[in-house]
């Protein structure tokens, strides 16, 4: 036992004559040392270079060595320190390495120079995480907001095309017929205002390249609330320039491919194209996810919050859409915010379903922040 503490030791302390262990390794440990002396040592032995084939073999390597999470963080250190950016332009790089959401954010800030014979392989990178984050945050988000509308509109002996089908046949389970094998619908349950949403939602991204996997968590959370028919949703990006991204929410890829990671920051023009977008301020929730450093004009800025904010609709920023941690953000903006009364934190992917719940109920959101997100 003490002596694979020691291994540990030495594989962490990198083997100068001076970490003290006094172990050596087995061939397959020293694998494992080189694996990671080529990226936390790469200032002293040359890292991994620019070869493309070498990084493939060192990935290999890493998979072998590392469970899938540890890999990522290795993968990430090394995309990083070694300014591996590039290569993942090439698909032989793209075929090996272990898909996760800040890679996916690489290769969005990268998607104008990938070469169009290795744009498919980029997509399938991609479509591997979205995937997988829309399988795990479908249901919990389109629970929790078909949740807090249904309580607010549910109506009884509704018409044909606003019948809630689920909550129908729960009610009338006791009607059950088994010669028929079928249920007599009783008592019907629906909306009252199915044909028209019920409430509007509009998500308003920063695009600095800051924001990445805050960008791809919001791009997944969009698409599952465009596919609720209780809710209008509307999904704009910005830099200095504006972009409405709305057509493309019924594709999360597609988004997440017109999404342009880098530039500029022009917040007020943001907030003012989505002023122009609202037509019914009462019923909207505008989420606007940027790290508030305003590269456009300040008071111009300041003009538009206060004017979203007598408006009526409801508004909520978040500094950060992700798991990330502590994010950076500028204070005297998110000040400002707080004078105004509007909600500005950083929410995790977990937490978001039950925020927009609340925010479609119209509950009091500093009093949800002090109940979920700061204990």
């Amino acid at each position: 036992m003490e002596e694979n503490y020691l291994k540990r030791w030495r594989l962490i302390l990198g083997g100068d004559e001076a970490d003290g262990t006094g172990i050596t390794l087995t061939k397959e440990e020293l694998r494992i040392d080189n694996s990671l002396k080529a990226v936390y040592e790469s200032d002293r032995w040359g890292g991994l270079g620019s070869s493309s084939p070498k990084v493939s073999r060192w990935l290999g390597d890493i998979r072998e060595f590392f469970p899938q999470s540890v890999v990522q963080v290795i993968q990430r250190d090394a995309i990083k320190r070694l300014h591996l950016d590039s290569l993942l332009t090439e698909k032989e790089m793209l075929e090996t390495v272990v898909p996760d959401v800040h890679l996916v954010a690489t290769l969005m800030s990268l998607s104008r120079t990938i070469p169009e014979k290795n744009k498919e392989t980029a997509r399938q990178v991609v479509r591997k995480v979205v995937d997988e984050l829309l399988q795990k945050l479908s249901a919990p988000t389109q629970q929790a907001v078909t949740g807090a509308l249904n309580r607010s509109s549910r109506r009884r002996n509704p018409r044909y095309n606003e019948i809630d089908w689920k909550t129908t046949i729960t009610k009338n389970l006791k009607n059950y017929q088994p010669e028929y094998k079928t249920i007599i619908p009783e008592i019907r349950i629906g909306y009252g205002r199915k044909r028209k949403a019920l409430k509007d939602i509009i998500l308003c991204l920063d695009q600095s390249g800051s924001m990445g996997t805050s960008v791809i968590y919001s791009g997944i959370f969009g698409a599952v609330l465009a596919s609720l028919p209780a809710v209008n949703t509307r999904m704009v990006v910005f830099d200095t320039a504006v972009v409405d991204l709305t057509d493309d929410l019924q594709d999360p890829v597609d988004l997440l491919f017109g999404v342009q990671l880098g530039g500029g920051t022009d917040i007020a023009r943001a907030l003012t194209y989505c002023q122009e977008i609202i037509s019914r301020p009462q019923d909207t929730v505008l989420v606007l996810v940027t790290d508030l450093y305003e590269g456009g004009e300040v008071r111009d800025m300041y003009k538009r919050f206060v004017e979203l904010v007598n408006s009526g609709m409801q508004l909520i920023v978040l500094p950060a859409l992700n798991d990330d941690g502590a994010p950076a953000y500028d204070k005297t903006h998110a000040a400002f915010l707080a004078e105004l009364g509007v909600p500005t934190f950083a929410c995790t992917p977990d937490k978001f379903p039950d925020l927009m719940a609340a925010a479609l109920s119209k509950q009091d959101i500093g009093m949800w922040v002090s109940q979920k997100i700061s204990q």
